[in-house]
């Protein structure tokens, strides 16, 4: 039984190998005028792979039973998400906690783990929340570009406040 276990273990530190070299945790923001604080706050675990090495990918989704995938038309890749907040806390954030990333995206895995955990206490849903998830969300993926500022959000957030 042992070479069924290191089998296990072996997928498991390939798979958290392949995401430290080409997956993205990252934390976005849309606005969503219907959502208490005018903003909806989108978790995400992505992976893309060129068409022709995709395997991967479908690896991914049969190992942790969650996530979709989808194509990337323009730049012919497909990319494998997973973005439902419970499927990242009961599947994907317990793998990375055992097999955890060996590069400094591991920084950003921890700043979106934390944000997971305070989505799960509905701290994104109350303007003292929100405040506290938005700075550590740009922290993660500083080379990435975002399409509103700290400030900006802040400050619609503060004007959509429904009582």
């Amino acid at each position: 039984m042992p070479a069924l276990s290191n089998a296990k273990r072996r997928i498991n530190e390939y798979l958290s190998g392949f995401v430290d070299g080409e997956g993205c945790f990252s934390i976005s923001f849309s606005k969503r005028s219907k959502f208490i604080i005018g903003w909806e706050t989108k978790p995400s675990l992505s992976v893309s792979q060129n068409r022709d090495r995709a395997e991967v990918l479908f690896l991914m989704q049969k190992h942790w039973k969650c996530g979709f995938l989808r194509d990337g038309v323009i730049d012919n890749t497909i990319k494998f998400e997973v973005r439902r907040l419970d499927d990242l806390i009961n599947k994907i954030i317990p793998h990375f906690d055992l097999y955890p990333l060996l590069s400094s995206k591991n920084n950003d895995y921890k700043l979106f783990r934390k944000i997971c955990f305070m989505m799960k206490d509905g701290k994104h849903t109350t303007i003292n929340g929100f405040r506290k998830i938005i700075p550590l969300a740009f922290r993660m993926n500083a080379s990435g570009r975002r399409k509103y500022s700290q400030k900006d959000i802040m400050k619609f957030a503060r004007s959509q406040m429904k009582v």
